[in-house]
């Protein structure tokens, strides 16, 4: 398996302390995938930009649906959502 030297949240400054703030103050805590993407400062805000947008932006789908999309996604990837 790969290792992956992720930078914890006492670590974190600039741009990926300030997406574990907004990760924590959403969720109450850092998820992993946010720490995978703490390698890649731009990379890590510009998915958080994206993902913010598919689900919380102007859409035809419901905020419901769009949960029931990530969902069925994930656990077709085998991912834990």
């Amino acid at each position: 398996m790969a290792y992956i030297d992720l930078i914890d949240e006492t670590d974190a400054s600039g741009v990926v302390k300030h997406e574990y703030e907004k990760g924590i103050k959403r969720s109450g805590r850092v998820y992993n995938i946010l720490k995978v993407m703490s390698r890649s400062p731009a990379a890590l805000r510009d998915a958080m930009r994206m993902y913010l947008t598919i689900m919380f932006g102007p859409s035809d789908l419901s905020r419901a649906q769009r949960e029931m999309l990530a969902t069925v996604v994930s656990r077709g990837n085998h991912c834990y959502y």
